[in-house]
């Protein structure tokens, strides 16, 4: 059995990931017709929130809903098929966020959640519970149970919100598309987080850990942030291998520009690489994909620490996402499965 870790954001992440079950399905499938590889997702947890007396949590729901076969694939967020009366009518009352509207079927999953940590169960176990509907064919795990919210430091007034104020993260993303400059972004609660035991275990028992194309600022980034994450990275027998969500100077998905501009680093493969620095000297890399347009990197990557190579990373089909994390698991040598 291999055992594979992976440190994912939400839609980024989860098209990474279903290329990467896509890839073990084929090649590693026994006669029985089951897979030799054991796929572990610590996902992203800080874009979580309170939302008209629920808890939503947006990354782990969309990894849930893509490898589960339910995510409206033309979004890449939420479920096919939707309907927003519900959040129609939460409007009409004057409650909720009008620029967040929650689909009907997404609502069902937040009321369930909700009652069960209401009940006592873990985000851990409320996770695990969800799945058991969707079987997504990895284990998904929250980075930790704790509460932790990614808000971001506004440094200009806007509508309500006065500079210098909080907000959070997904009213910055989603209501103002992250066009207003953030000073910084605070993990509100991480002071009190940890990690939890399946997480740790996942990054120590790991034949490989990756870090698939996910922002590297808030999903990746906030991960990473969470106590005990980077100490079991530091003591994980197993390579770790990120790919870059920087292609040619632009973000693959989403506005990971903006985020990494507020907190001083350029958007390249080659800085997003020394962001996250080499494991030899304190970081969490030991090796890095970049894209083809980006092969000058490779060569001050090696230099610093970082083995490198340069591939196609558009992740236009499942096919190609399964490609990529080939050249991914060949740039660390993972082993044949036993």
């Amino acid at each position: 059995m291999t055992a594979i870790a992976v440190l994912a954001g939400g839609v980024g992440g989860a098209r990474f990931v279903r290329g990467l079950l896509h890839h073990e399905r084929a090649q590693e499938t026994t006669p029985a017709g089951r897979t030799r590889t054991h796929v572990r997702v610590i996902a992203n947890t800080g874009d979580d929130m309170w939302l008209n007396g629920l808890r939503v949590c947006p990354d782990l729901d969309t990894l849930m809903y893509t490898l589960g076969g339910g995510i409206s694939e033309d979004q890449g967020w939420g479920r096919n098929g939707e309907t927003r009366r519900t959040s129609a009518e939460i409007s009409a009352y004057g409650r909720g966020w009008d620029w967040f509207t929650l689909g009907d079927l997404d609502l069902a999953t937040h009321v369930v959640r909700t009652d069960l940590l209401r009940q006592g169960s873990t985000l851990t176990e409320v996770t695990e519970f969800l799945c058991r509907r969707w079987q997504p064919g990895v284990e998904l795990l929250p980075m930790s149970d704790d509460a932790v919210e990614t808000h971001v430091r506004l440094t200009q007034d806007i509508d309500e919100h006065p500079a210098g104020s909080l907000i959070h993260f997904e009213e910055w993303w989603v209501r103002y598309r992250a066009a207003v400059p953030a000073g910084e972004f605070v993990q509100v609660g991480l002071d009190t987080a940890q990690a939890t035991e399946q997480v740790i275990e996942a990054i120590l028992s790991a034949d490989v850990v990756v870090l698939p194309p996910s922002n590297p600022v808030v999903s990746v980034g906030t991960i990473l942030a969470v106590p005990g994450v980077r100490e079991a990275l530091g003591r994980t027998l197993a390579p770790v291998v990120g790919i870059s969500p920087i292609i040619g100077g632009a973000a693959v998905h989403g506005m990971a520009d903006q985020c990494l501009e507020a907190i001083g680093v350029p958007s390249t493969a080659l800085d997003v690489a020394l962001h996250y620095g080499a494991r030899r000297d304190g970081g969490v890399l030991d090796a890095w994909l970049v894209d083809t347009t980006d092969a000058s990197a490779v060569a001050p990557l090696d230099e610093a620490g970082i083995r490198a190579a340069a591939v196609p990373l558009w992740m236009t089909d499942v096919p190609a996402t399964a490609d990529m994390v080939a050249a991914a698991l060949d740039l660390v040598r993972l082993p044949a499965p036993s």
